[in-house]
Parts: structure tokens; C-alpha cells; sequence
């Protein structure tokens, strides 16, 4: 029988993340998928702020950029009756070139260390399948069925199908990145509760190689990310990151219809090619558990949101991250039991909340699609009435920097959690160090960010100029054999940004403890947060 440490089952953007984290921590992974390879399908397009700090670490980040969409494009977002009539709300948002140069000058922690980067999931997805694919130890296997599993004390057994017949492989721990149908969920018995089914769409992808140079088209909007028709039938088109293709969204009676309903968003002549039509639901689902045993479940196999605010993929990299590390201590031996299980403590509750977020943000658009009807237009006062509110509430949709930057682990057992703390609101980014929070971002030099220079295990930040406590801190952590390193930065301020003398660093950069001195006992810390003490 075959075996690994870690199989993966599911080959999209989330379990590639998870086998990069993995195989970069010397972990041996095999990653799954039914699918003969990646497909040129519109999914996601966005990677937010926080999974662009993610694909920094990894080492990533500039060559998704470059792949992706080009910096000088803007991200401005319309709402129009189509891209030929002069747009109702535009909505100005800083191309990635212009929001670099903004993080670039920001001498606080306000802002990110990356900006967000317009990516196509047809372009990111092969990406992050070469990264993992060039790491010794990781293996992915495409055109591949996960068809069940046996789990015992030791490992897991999957049952496969592939092109070579039925075959079994074993493994330590098995992660199930299978999307929101997942199968390793159902082999769990794992249920999803919330509001499914909320809405109904057809979603078609189009190759029209000269519609992005033409805009705007008459009176209608210019160049931009998002195109929110005013119509019966919920119409969005969405620029992808060739500027060549395009996704729309519609209420339509047939497949057939995307073709007509794109030339009639679209307002005036354009050559075009549909490539691909299907149907998708809107749901808002949370799983009952994140996983039993030895299987995890991660990303849309566990949370499903409607796309509005751009938390689906993202919230699933956050995942990966989370049980990344968490899995390579417990492979190398240094893990007590409550690393594993503060998984699902840690971010289930992130998943409920993003969730939360996308009811928000679609709640506002439904709010001005629902005030729309074709005789505001004869009606100054009650089509200005109009434009406050969708231009309003169109924000909540777009403006999303709080739950991409501001989750905090709260009730965790890793964490010497602080009473109190803030609360972070959706669309506000309150760049506080509490414990739980991932590090806020500040540049140590130009160009290199507070985030860059913390090692791959534990890192104690010495910002206080206290190399001793520093070391004795980072000492109690070696002696649970846990990786753990001092960056000293004694420098004022720093300090004043963050406003802690010490801080202890988890290897995915949130914050395990923070104080001004030692705590009265460095091994009773350190045996917290390396999941040794007992609840």
C-alpha cells in the first residue's frame, strides 16, 4: 500500500496552499483531484490583502502578480443599465500599482504589507500547482476519486479511483479541500446548517478580445472590475485578469439566454465567444464540525459563502495556513494534543464570521436592486434617492478590509489569550497587536516589511531591547523541542506601533502572547502554545 503523511484531497487554490505550506515545512503530502487537470473555468478572481501576505511568506507573491492583472488597471466597480449608458455610481478604487505606492509610504500599521491582486482562478490555479509540484515530497495526482476512508489510532486509509483502477493509500492525516460538495465531508457525516439555495444563476465565461480597449462605449462606464447591471435579472459582469475574458452572472431562463444577455449588458456590437455556461446557488452554510479524528476539512468544504466581499477562496487560505504548521508539528513531534484541535477553535469561528460578512454584503445589494424599477427614470428626486442608497450600499460589497485583515483567534487553546480586546468591525481595519490577531504590518526598512523577517517556526520579537527574557522565552519553547528564534528590533518606534516589549510569533504570524517582561512562567507558556497543556 502507498503511502504519505498528509493526503490531500482536492487540487483547487486551498489544498495547493496547504501542500506549498506543507511540503515548504519538509512535510510529504500527495494531493488529489477528480479532475484530469486545471480547467479553464471562472471561479474566483481576487486574492485579498491577507492571502497576498500569505503568498509573500511563500514567496509567491510576485509572480502572481505578474501573472495576474496588470498593476496600472484600476479596480473601479459601476452600477449601470449597461456599459453603453452613463453609469448611475462609480465606485474609485486604486489600481495595484497605485495601492503598493500608497502601502509603500505608510509609516504606521495601518495598512497591509501587500494590497489585493485581481487573479483569475483559471490563472492561479496552475500557479500554485508548479510551486507545489517543484517541492521535494509533494505529488499530485489528477483524474483521481476519493471514494472513502478508514481511520484508526495511527493513520488513515483512503479508497481511490483512478486511471490505473481501485487503490488505497495510507496516511497520517488526511485533509479534505474538496469544495462545498465535499466527499470527505459526507464520509464524516459532517453536515452544513445555515441558509442555502438563497438564489439561483447561471455564471457564463466569454472571450471578447476587444471590449476592455473600447470602454467606456458612448455615455457608458470606463475601465473597471465590476459592472453591476440595474435589471430584473441580476446581471454582473466581471473583467477577468486577461482584460480578454469575461464572467457574467444573470438570472436567465436557459443556458442558450447567456449569449443574448451578455450582448444586451454589453449595449452595442461586440465580437465575442461564449466559452463556458453553468448554474451555481447562492448559499451561506457553515459545517456542524472541522473534521473527527485524523481527517481536516478546509475552505468551501467547510464554509460557504455568497461570492459578494471576496471571502470564499480567501477565508480557505486562512485555513490552510492555520493547519498547516499545526500539522507539521505534530508530524515532527513536538505538538501536544490541543495543537491539532485548536484547528477548528481557531477558525470555524473565522468561517461563521465571514459568512456574517457576506450576509452584509449582499444584503446591501439586494437592498438597491430591490429599489430598482425602469421608472425611476422619469423620476429625478426618487432616482437620486436611488443612487445614494446603491452607491452606499454597493460599498459594503467591495470595502471589505476588516474581515479580510481584523479576525482574531479568541478562545483558543494555543493562545495566552488577554480579556478584552477590540472588535473589529467588516469594512474597518483597527490595527491593534492584540493576541490572537495576525501582526500588524510596519516597514523595518524600505521595502522590507516586520513580516518578512520572522522565521518559518516560533519567533520571539524583541522590541524592547530585553535580549534576555528574549532568550529565556525562546529557550522554554526549545526545551518542547518546538523551532523557535529571537529577531531583535530595539527600536522606539516600533515599539510605540505596536506597543509591546515582547511579543511571541506563531509560524503563521499571529500572535501567541505579549507583554513587557517575561511571564512569571516561561514553561507554563510555552506549553500552551505548543498544545501540551491540559484544558
Amino acid at each position: 500500500m502507498e503511502q504519505t503523511e498528509v493526503l490531500i484531497v482536492g487540487a483547487g487554490p486551498v489544498g495547493l496552499t496547504l501542500a506549498i505550506d506543507l511540503g515548504q515545512r519538509g512535510i510529504r503530502c500527495r494531493v488529489i483531484d477528480l479532475k484530469p487537470g486545471p480547467e479553464f473555468l471562472p471561479k474566483m478572481e481576487r486574492c485579498n490583502a491577507r492571502t497576498m501576505e500569505i503568498f509573500r511568506r511563500m514567496g509567491l507573491a510576485e509572480k502572481i502578480r505578474t501573472a495576474g492583472l496588470d498593476a496600472d488597471v484600476p479596480m473601479d466597480v459601476f452600477i449601470t443599465r449597461s456599459l453603453t449608458h452613463a453609469p448611475f455610481v462609480h465606485l474609485d478604487y486604486p489600481s495595484v500599482r497605485a495601492a503598493r505606492a500608497e502601502i509603500a509610504a505608510c509609516e504606521d500599521t495601518s495598512l497591509p504589507a501587500e494590497p489585493y491582486q485581481l487573479i483569475s482562478q483559471y490563472t492561479l490555479e496552475p500557479l500554485l500547482r508548479d510551486a507545489a509540484e517543484a517541492l521535494p515530497g509533494v505529488e499530485i495526482c489528477y483524474d483521481t476519486a476519493f471514494t472513502g476512508l478508514d481511520q484508526d489510532a495511527e493513520g488513515v486509509t483512503a479508497r481511490l479511483t483512478g486511471p490505473d483502477g481501485d487503490t488505497h493509500i495510507r496516511a497520517a492525516y488526511l485533509v479534505g479541500c474538496d469544495g462545498g460538495a465535499s466527499a470527505v465531508r459526507r464520509a464524516l457525516g459532517i453536515g452544513l446548517r445555515g441558509e442555502g439555495d438563497l438564489l439561483r444563476l447561471r455564471q457564463a465565461l466569454y472571450r471578447c478580445d476587444d471590449l476592455f480597449g473600447r470602454l467606456p462605449i458612448g455615455d457608458g462606464p470606463g475601465r473597471g472590475r465590476h459592472y453591476h447591471i440595474t435589471d430584473d435579472r441580476h446581471s454582473f459582469l466581471i473583467m477577468q485578469d486577461s482584460t480578454r475574458h469575461w464572467t457574467l452572472h444573470a438570472v436567465v431562463e436557459d443556458d442558450a439566454a447567456m449569449a443574448r444577455q451578455f450582448e444586451t449588458v454589453v449595449g452595442a456590437p461586440v465580437d465575442y465567444e461564449m466559452l463556458y455556461v453553468g448554474e451555481w446557488k447562492q448559499n451561506l452554510l457553515l459545517a456542524d464540525r472541522y473534521g473527527a479524528g485524523r481527517v481536516f476539512l478546509a475552505g468551501d468544504a467547510v464554509h460557504l459563502v455568497i461570492p459578494t466581499g471576496g471571502l470564499g477562496m480567501n477565508t480557505g487560505i486562512g485555513d490552510a495556513v492555520d493547519l498547516g504548521w499545526k500539522l507539521a508539528a505534530t508530524l515532527r513531534g513536538w505538538a501536544g494534543p490541543a495543537l491539532l484541535a485548536s484547528y477548528e477553535a481557531e477558525r470555524r469561528p473565522v468561517g461563521d464570521r465571514n459568512i456574517g460578512a457576506s450576509r452584509y454584503a449582499s444584503t446591501g445589494r439586494r437592498k438597491w436592486r430591490g429599489m430598482w424599477h425602469e421608472g425611476l427614470l422619469e423620476d429625478s428626486a426618487a432616482l437620486a434617492g436611488f443612487t445614494r442608497t446603491a452607491e452606499a450600499e454597493q460599498r459594503k460589497t467591495n470595502e471589505m478590509i476588516g474581515a479580510e485583515l481584523g479576525y482574531r483567534y479568541t478562545g483558543s487553546p494555543v493562545i495566552w489569550e488577554e480579556p478584552g480586546g477590540p472588535e473589529q468591525l467588516f469594512r474597518s481595519y483597527d490595527p491593534t497587536a492584540w493576541t490572537g490577531v495576525r501582526l500588524p504590518h510596519a516597514w523595518v526598512r524600505p521595502g522590507t516589511s516586520l513580516l518578512d523577517l520572522a522565521g518559518p517556526g516560533f519567533t520571539v520579537l524583541d522590541l524592547g531591547g530585553n535580549a534576555e527574557a528574549a532568550a529565556t522565552l525562546a529557550a522554554a519553547l526549545e526545551a518542547f523541542r518546538a523551532p523557535a528564534e529571537v529577531l531583535s528590533l530595539p527600536d522606539p518606534r516600533l515599539r510605540d506601533l505596536y506597543g509591546r516589549d515582547l511579543f511571541l510569533l506563531r509560524p503563521d504570524l499571529h500572535i501567541a502572547w505579549r507583554g513587557n517582561a517575561l511571564p512569571a512562567d516561561p514553561a507554563a507558556l510555552a506549553r500552551t502554545v505548543t498544545g501540551h497543556a491540559l484544558p
